[in-house]
């Protein structure tokens, strides 16, 4: 208790008196509390301590207070660490940075566009187009065996169903007077109808270009549209598929025409794009043509070598020979709508095919 005391007093007077000392002396020189500059002796300092003032010990009887009761705190606290951690940072993303990644990220896209316009606008190789050309003669075959197996209207060879046509005006002044319109004849007619329409389509490509690749794949995907419609046309119509005789056709309700239609405007639109593509497969819907240069070729018999003139050729002959058989024998074990779908799966990968074919090189 005698120690806490004196730490009072300590606390208390020890430094009040000595201001109070200093103020009772400042009273005594009748110098102010709060003087101005101009009222202070210029000799004078306030904060010196004067001869005549005693000087005030923290102990009246001198010396110094040594307690032990009174623990020293500061001994028992750990040490200040010499050294801080460092401060934590945070990154800051810039208004500059982040417009600066955003416009990257725009170029990149703007770049990427223009790589994607430049690969789908560049003309195809027409040397390095065989194969899918090859696969558009299979289709030729394929789609014919259809239509003739069940109405013996052809739906690519368009020379038939004119010539089909004339045979019907013809029966007009015969003597008979058979003014009917045969079934068999208005077929024909829807057939050759469609097949120009189907040819005027492929006209479009003169504004994308007949030989780039956009063209190419965006036109066979429109046949592959068609194949597809035919396909549902002829399985809603619920017909048959083979017909017996010329007579007595498989397909007759307007449905079948329908499918008719789409099959020959698709021929119409595959030939006018075999025909652009400029090379010896020509159309790939008529092989009178092929089969009359083909024996007319200068090397036909020039077996040690390979001669594209001659060989190319042959490949078509043998692609729309293959495809008339294969869609025979499916439309004897599916039926025509089965047979018809599975030719618009082959379209539809041709369509992506010609997005591969390379390019055609730049002449030196």
């Amino acid at each position: 208790m005698h120690a806490r005391s004196y730490v009072k007093k300590k606390l208390s007077l020890g430094s009040f008196s000595r201001i109070h000392q200093r103020t009772a002396s400042l009273k005594s020189l009748g110098i102010p509390l709060i003087p101005h500059e101009s009222s202070l002796p210029s000799d004078l300092d306030l904060f010196s301590i004067s001869e005549n003032e005693p000087e005030l010990h923290d102990h009246p009887g001198g010396g110094t207070f040594d307690d032990p009761n009174i623990i020293d705190m500061s001994a028992t606290q750990d040490p200040m660490p010499s050294t801080l951690p460092p401060p934590v940072t945070q990154k800051r993303f810039s208004q500059y940075s982040i417009g600066k990644d955003r416009r990257d990220g725009e170029d990149d896209d703007a770049s990427a566009m223009v790589r994607l316009k430049k690969h789908l606008l560049a003309e195809v190789d027409g040397e390095q187009s065989t194969a899918p050309l090859s696969v558009y003669c299979f289709m030729t075959g394929f789609i014919d065996s259809v239509t003739f197996s069940a109405i013996f209207v052809w739906c690519a060879f368009q020379t038939g169903n004119s010539v089909q046509l004339a045979l019907a005006l013809a029966r007009l002044f015969n003597g008979q007077h058979d003014y009917s319109f045969h079934i068999a004849d208005r077929q024909a007619l829807c057939s050759v109808l469609t097949f120009i329409f189907g040819a005027f389509i492929g006209r479009l490509g003169d504004k994308f270009g007949c030989k780039t690749r956009l063209w190419l794949a965006l036109g066979t995907f429109i046949q592959t549209l068609f194949t597809m419609a035919a396909a549902i046309a002829i399985w809603q119509s619920h017909q048959g598929s083979v017909a017996d005789a010329r007579a007595n056709p498989a397909w007759t309700n307007t449905l079948s025409f329908v499918c008719v239609g789409f099959m020959s405007a698709s021929m119409g639109l595959q030939g006018i794009m075999g025909k652009r593509v400029n090379t010896q497969f020509t159309t790939t819907v008529v092989l009178t043509t092929t089969w009359c240069e083909l024996m007319a070729d200068p090397k036909l018999f020039d077996i040690r070598r390979i001669v594209i003139s001659r060989d190319h050729k042959i490949m078509a002959i043998a692609s729309l020979f293959l495809g008339g058989f294969v869609g025979r024998v499916l439309i004897d074990s599916v039926g025509s709508a089965a047979t018809l779908g599975i030719g618009t799966g082959i379209r539809l990968i041709i369509s992506v095919w010609w997005l591969f074919i390379p390019a055609k090189q730049a002449k030196k």
